[in-house]
């Protein structure tokens, strides 16, 4: 094998996904930062968090999913110079994504009651509901930013998503200092100062990236002038059938990831509180392989629209091949240090909660082994999936998808998560399973499609 022929497509490919792991990495430091700042009250505040925020991963999951239709579509018309049909894909775009933000918030407001049914600790949904108020009302502004994010990204300006993200990421850090503890006058609001602090930044990031992008002449003309209420049907049908299976992809994985927050409560407060610990750096990582997603979506949406397969085929195996290199990398990283990493986030000077912060350490420790096993399966998977999008194959994805982790993932999870069994590393086996198996069978969908279209261009 010719390595040269991929990885001569490295820098182009890293230019492209580097600004977008770096403001999907900030997003997910305040995460991080949010965390370390929450487990300092306690066990329990974390915990509640971990619970509050479960319910918004599945609902930003089909925010973010069903936005992601608009890339390909963007790069599609932008590589073809297709003016017209960019900005009504954006315009439409942004249209539905604001109805779904606001749909969303409204969701997840009324559901709050679901958390007293799944048997939670009582405590920890007392603390989680009034987090859970703020927050769900942060949907709108994040889901309407994809869609400006999503039409960036695919115009190829990665790098504005990733400016407006650190700039909300930076006030976001500041306003969890000032108002989780009462620092400078501030009023001391412990972890709903936390959902303050997401609220206000993510309005921020909306303003400030439609800011920059009405500035930029490539885009200007594209995201001003809209008339926002003067839709056309065909355009809202072909957004819908994209990103409906794609809201749909991402709902599954994020569903199962929320299964394990949910299945750790039912064990007690500590090994959900270890979960999130466990979950949270993996987000980091992961948020790499996503930055590799979207160079994959829209380098392969590009060479679709000028109907080069065998470009197409060469491209996307040079992404492919990043992933599984950095994966293997952030997998000797946990290996290596999963009983060092935990201890970041709890306060071991705590006396009264020592016992408590130990046993989450170590759990925690635990789940980073099996989050080590499946960095390569999990950045093997979105990358691939990008790849899919690119090539507007939404249908097939969305049923890989189902069956790894709802036919065999979650069942996994939930029989070998029992305290009986192997508790939360069980529980993480179901994750990695899930993982595994639609890296596997996504990869051979785009096999056969690739292999597919460049048979019927040569005949």
């Amino acid at each position: 094998m010719n390595f040269s022929l991929y990885t001569s497509e490295f820098k182009y490919n890293w230019k492209l996904a580097a600004p977008v792991m770096l403001g999907m990495l900030g997003h997910t430091f305040v995460s991080f930062v949010d965390n370390v700042m929450v487990g300092q009250l306690g066990t329990a505040e974390l915990a509640a968090v971990s619970l509050g925020n479960s319910f918004m991963f599945v609902a930003m999951s089909l925010g973010i999913g069903f936005s992601t239709a608009i890339t390909p579509l963007i790069a599609e018309a932008d590589s073809a110079n297709n003016f017209d049909k960019a900005k009504s894909t954006f315009k439409h775009g942004l249209f539905l994504c604001t109805a779904l933000g606001i749909a969303l918030f409204l969701a997840v407001f009324f559901a709050k009651p679901l958390m007293y049914l799944m048997k939670q600790p009582t405590e920890v949904v007392e603390l989680a509901i009034p987090y859970l108020n703020l927050v769900a009302f942060s949907l709108i502004p994040l889901v309407i930013f994809q869609a400006l994010k999503q039409f960036s990204d695919g115009m190829s300006m990665t790098k504005y998503p990733m400016y407006a993200t650190l700039i909300a990421n930076i006030l976001n850090i500041a306003l969890n200092y000032l108002l989780i503890f009462g620092k400078f006058g501030f009023p001391e609001m412990g972890m709903v100062g936390a959902a303050y602090g997401t609220l206000l930044s993510r309005g921020v990031m909306v303003v400030y990236l439609w800011w920059l992008l009405s500035k930029k002449e490539r885009s200007r003309k594209l995201v001003t002038n809209i008339k926002f209420f003067v839709l056309d049907k065909l355009m809202i049908r072909k957004l819908m059938s994209l990103g409906f299976p794609s809201a749909m992809q991402m709902f599954f994985e994020v569903g199962i990831f929320t299964a394990a927050i949910w299945l750790s409560g039912l064990l007690g407060k500590n090994p959900q509180a270890a979960n999130q610990i466990a979950l949270n750096l993996s987000t980091m990582t992961f948020m790499v392989s996503m930055g590799l997603s979207v160079a994959s979506m829209v380098r392969v949406g590009n060479q679709k629209g000028l109907h080069n397969y065998k470009e197409l085929r060469r491209i996307a195996f040079s992404i492919f091949f990043m992933a599984i290199l950095l994966s293997v990398f952030f997998a000797i990283i946990f290996f290596l240090f999963h009983k060092q990493l935990p201890k970041i986030y709890v306060d071991y000077d705590d006396v009264a909660n020592l016992a408590d912060n130990m046993e989450v350490v170590s759990i925690a420790a635990q789940l980073l082994i099996a989050a080590a096993i499946f960095q390569i399966s999990d950045g093997i998977q979105v990358v691939v999936l990008g790849a899919l999008r690119g090539l507007q194959d939404v249908k097939i994805p969305t049923i890989i998808t189902f069956i790894s982790y709802w036919i065999i993932g979650f069942p996994v999870s939930y029989y070998f998560g029992k305290e009986e069994q192997l508790g939360s590393f069980g529980i993480w086996l179901g994750l990695l399973a899930g993982l595994s198996t639609a890296a596997v069978l996504l990869y051979i969908r785009f096999n056969y499609l690739t292999l597919k279209l460049i048979r019927e261009k040569e005949n």
